[in-house]
């Protein structure tokens, strides 16, 4: 049995059902077929089940990109405020945390059954558990074969995403159609991912697992200053997923502990008062207290401030602002929050996400060359792209 629609989407993630909720409400007959069991699973387990659904400063600074341009045109059609505008038509409540992140008061699954009430209002099709056999194109469209029957369309959406979090059914289905019609790639590899540390570093490291503080983590000219956390692996928290996407293997990241706080001063404050009290303990009343003690014990600095002279303590504030560390690699997508690269944007218009040289095929979300920092700004560009495809459909 074939089924014929104005378009099909491919992906019931955040991407392609706001693209299919946006055409349907201007009137076209969209099917959205997805290979899961269940609509948005990415966006329920999101920001520990409440969504970091958008930022309010989200802008093209905010993503990486071969071109760095090309998300300006979605972005600025559809907003952060355009998307608020959404959540609070539907009554659902919110709350911004730090750096401008919006989440739900209650549950991320607000935001899934907003998006498929309006989906509902829009009379789209949603066909999950649908697996995909094969995509053709001939003259009179598109024609997606399923374990679920035949579609045809004039129009096709990839919105499939990338390779990040196996575990919720991610697969690189849409960088194999983007082949099958002759479109480029960017290189793929995770992002927003813990670091590992090679055997040796993290053995010196190990007694800090679970140890967490406010860190200005840095690769080349581009630092982010957020929690850093040890792990039993290597190293995690917000400021290294930050710093992930930009590193690559081989490179070096710098770590500056508490980056507000001048500790050579404090220390010569600190020996002043009492110098019979010792390094890691003036350390540990502005660190947490293993990390102080790793400093002081790893610098041969355990013992009284008394003991310790200016250049001495120059040395060791120096070991808290410029601590460089070479990872060994990352968790990979099994962990990674997005996959960096992806479909090559010089192949797509960016005000419809059209392929220019495959008229009636598009490609939204994570599976373009287009990765936003950690704390809502990939929800941010699924909106966005979707938005844009879907006004094109």
């Amino acid at each position: 049995m074939t089924t014929r629609g104005d378009a099909i989407v491919i992906g019931a993630g955040a991407a392609g059902m706001m693209c299919a909720l946006r055409a349907g409400s201007r009137g076209r007959k969209v099917i959205l077929l997805d290979h899961a069991k269940a609509p948005g699973e990415k966006i329920r387990i999101s920001g520990g089940g409440r969504c970091n659904f958008t930022n309010i400063h989200a802008g093209p600074k905010n993503f990486i990109s071969a071109n760095p341009h090309f998300a300006k045109s979605a972005l600025a059609r559809f907003t952060p405020r355009d998307f608020l505008g959404m959540v609070e038509a539907h009554g659902i409540a919110w709350h911004e945390k730090t750096l401008g992140q919006l989440f739900c008061d209650d549950s991320a699954k607000d935001i899934i059954a907003m998006l498929l009430k309006l989906m509902r209002e829009g009379g789209v099709s949603l066909r999950l558990g649908c697996a995909i056999e094969a995509v053709e194109k001939g003259e009179g469209g598109f024609t997606v074969r399923t374990s679920e029957g035949v579609f045809t369309a004039g129009r096709l959406v990839i919105a499939a995403g990338g390779k990040s979090i196996p575990k919720m059914g991610a697969t690189g289905f849409a960088y194999r159609i983007a082949e099958q019609f002759g479109l480029g790639l960017v290189e793929t590899r995770p992002g927003l991912v813990p670091l590992t540390l090679e055997p040796n570093l993290l053995a010196k490291l190990s007694e800090l697992a679970g140890v967490s503080v406010f860190a200005e983590v840095g690769h080349g000219k581009t630092s982010f200053r957020e929690a850093l956390l040890f792990t039993h692996r290597g190293l995690s928290g917000p400021s290294i997923l930050q710093i992930s996407s930009y590193w690559r293997e081989g490179d070096d990241i710098r770590l500056r502990i508490e980056p507000d706080l001048d500790f050579f001063d404090l220390l010569k404050a600190a020996r002043k008062a009492n110098g019979r009290q010792a390094v890691q303990t003036a350390l540990g009343d502005h660190l947490p207290k293993r990390l102080a003690l790793y400093i002081a014990e790893a610098n041969a600095a355990a013992g009284p401030l008394a003991d310790r002279s200016d250049k001495a303590l120059q040395a060791l504030a120096s070991v808290l602002s410029d601590w460089t560390i070479r990872p060994a690699g990352s968790e990979g997508y099994r962990t990674a929050e997005v996959t960096l690269g992806g479909i090559d944007t010089a192949g797509l218009d960016s005000r419809t996400m059209e392929a220019k040289t495959v008229p009636g095929l598009h490609f939204i979300g994570e599976c373009v060359d287009v990765t936003g920092w950690l704390g809502g700004y990939n929800f941010q560009w699924a909106w966005a792209s979707g938005h844009a495809a879907g006004e094109a459909l």
